[in-house]
């Protein structure tokens, strides 16, 4: 019969003592595990080799013995064949992963895990992303909009006030939410779960008349709240609300140290100790470890293939709130290499044993460089195997990050790169990306004539009402241009669309694009709907801000022959034509009045 010796050394707190397993007898430093505790073991098949090999004296034997010895190296577990197994680093890896397990589910954590991952592990639905979000929904443009996406097939998500008002104006069935843009508190981060892009149709009403009139009597005053809480305080709640979720072009930064921001994990080892093996690794902060002398992580360790190991790896304690990345098209790190080919795996379950969606990526000795590994690549992978029947990827749910440095790829391929001994990549940052080229997350509804109040030398007596009303109307145009300000100073890729006087004509009309805040006319609410959703495709849409009027002049009504309508608009080459950096606050040679 084959003989084992188990020798526990002083690590207390990392597994518990002999006494504390339930039913355990002593005698002399020898321990004997009862009939209960053995049963539970010849229940599972063993089908894992590892397990097999090491707790066989739990199926042959009646009895086990455990020696217990006091060099102060922890615990060490051999035979004649294989070099020590320190089951103290393998107990220390539970330990910081999954806490302190009882007794009795260590054991059984060691069977179920390595043998094969429970069914109901990947049986959570996916949550949807890239939803459009429709602020103001149920205002003139904003109901369009949600028509037009409707219509598209595309997935929209409207945000109202009143959802009686909504229900019945948008259908019954519409995906809506409840909340006031001017009050913080009613945008729910559930509102916002899976959201990918914004339009913002709120405006703040001027009445008290609505829709067009010759002599334009809408102007006369504000109805309902003030244009400095919907224009520029409303404008930042809802930024704040959205900004996790539709993404900034900078990035999101997972880990690392970036200028003046840092962000860290809390990293654990987990090598292949947990199959038996003894390569070793460890995660530390080098505060002059990265570029330019600045702080990085450092995976470094020493990887061996004794015991048939061959792999070491950090990996993140699960994140408390899952990481929300669906914005986002992939993982960016910023790593110095050293010749070797690296892992990196996300994992959306809790479990730990669960399917981790994997990428590899090949490094340039001593040299930083950027990784890009696009969330399209990752590959489904449990135990080296690729999972086809694994649930698709979901950048909303991500909990856990691990870098591996392993001798197998996957699927029997190994890894063309591997060396035993030491190894060292040196982490600068991991961050969240958005590829090139950049489309607007963020695309907004203003008005022309925002600059125009403060301009010196315009004219005011040529100008629109709300340009001459500025003042009357409790600043509006003003709160519109700082409600625009605080878009453009997000980080967000957005796109600013300034409409002149709008009407309830039909789309159809051939149109002017213009920028500098010159321009005056009208444009149906219509064809601003079309642009809106036009502009979240273009990446030449992204970052503009830009006036447009109908070509069709105040004295002339635009119809439409209902049985031979206008074809729908390509606006691609209109914003081929706009500029970045042009607001018309360029003509301002003054500070904006103080309000």
């Amino acid at each position: 019969m084959e003989t084992y010796s188990i020798s526990l050394h002083a690590s207390a707190t990392l597994l518990p003592s002999a006494s504390s397993f339930s039913r355990t007898h002593n005698l002399r430093g020898v321990t004997y595990v009862d009939k209960k505790l053995r049963h539970c073991i010849l229940r599972s098949t063993l089908a894992n080799p590892f397990l097999h090999r090491y707790l066989q004296p739990f199926l042959c034997n009646r009895r086990l013995s455990l020696r217990f010895s006091r060099t102060g190296k922890g615990i060490t577990c051999s035979d004649a064949e294989r070099q020590s197994w320190d089951v103290g680093r393998f107990v220390k890896t539970l330990f910081f992963f999954n806490g302190p397990p009882s007794p009795a589910k260590f054991f059984e954590f060691l069977i179920e895990k390595i043998s094969g991952p429970s069914p109901r592990d990947e049986a959570k639905a996916m949550t949807t992303s890239g939803i459009i979000l429709v602020a103001g929904a149920t205002g003139g443009v904003g109901r369009r909009v949600v028509e037009l996406l409707r219509q598209k097939q595309l997935a929209v998500r409207a945000l109202a006030r009143n959802e009686e008002k909504a229900r019945r104006m948008l259908g019954p069935d519409i995906d809506l939410v409840v909340g006031d843009i001017t009050k913080a508190s009613t945008l729910l981060p559930e509102y916002f779960k899976g959201v990918g892009m914004v339009i913002n149709a709120a405006s703040v009403i001027v009445g008290p008349k609505e829709g067009e009139t010759p002599d334009r009597a809408k102007y006369s005053q504000i109805k309902g709240d003030s244009p400095e809480l919907v224009e520029f305080i409303g404008m930042s709640n809802l930024i704040t609300a959205v900004k996790e979720t539709v993404g900034v072009r900078s990035g999101k930064l997972l880990f690392g140290f970036e200028d003046s921001t840092s962000r860290e994990l809390p990293w654990g080892p987990l090598d292949d100790v947990v199959m038996g093996g003894v390569s070793e690794s460890k995660f530390l902060i080098d505060p002059v470890g990265g570029e330019n002398g600045n702080a990085a992580g450092v995976f470094k360790g020493v990887v061996s293939t004794a015991n048939n190991g061959g792999f070491t790896s950090i990996r993140t304690k699960n994140f408390s709130v899952p990481d929300d990345l669906s914005a986002y098209d992939g993982l960016e790190l910023r790593i110095k290499g050293d010749g070797r080919r690296y892992k990196l795996i996300l994992r959306t379950s809790r479990v730990w044993d669960a399917v981790g969606y994997t990428a590899g990526f090949d490094t340039l000795k001593d040299q930083w460089q950027t990784i890009q590994l696009p969330f399209s690549t990752l590959r489904p992978i449990l135990r080296a195997r690729t999972m086809p029947d694994a649930k698709p990827f979901n950048p909303a749910e991500i909990v856990s990050l691990q870098l591996m440095f392993s001798k197998f790829e996957y699927d029997g391929k190994l890894n063309p790169t591997f060396s035993e001994g030491p190894f060292q990549l040196p982490v600068s940052t991991i961050k969240a990306y958005l590829k090139e080229p950049v489309t607007p997350r963020f695309v907004h509804v203003s008005s022309a004539g925002v600059t125009r109040p403060d301009r010196p030398g315009l004219d005011l007596s040529k100008q629109p009402p709300a340009v001459r009303m500025n003042k009357e109307l409790g600043f509006v145009l003003t709160y519109k241009l700082k409600g625009e300000d605080l878009i453009r100073e997000s980080g967000i890729p957005y796109s600013i669309i300034r409409p002149c006087a709008l009407t309830e004509e039909p789309a159809g009309a051939d149109l002017v694009f213009d920028q500098g805040d010159n321009i005056t006319g009208k444009i149906s609410r219509e064809a601003i709907a079309q642009i809106c959703i036009a502009a979240l495709a273009s990446p030449y849409a992204c970052d503009k801000t830009f006036e447009v009027k109908s070509v069709i002049p105040f004295s002339e009504t635009y119809t439409v022959d209902p049985k031979n309508p206008p074809p729908e608009k390509d606006y691609d080459k209109d914003f081929q034509s706009l500029k970045t950096g042009v607001t018309g606050k360029e003509r301002l040679q003054q500070t904006p009045v103080a309000i």
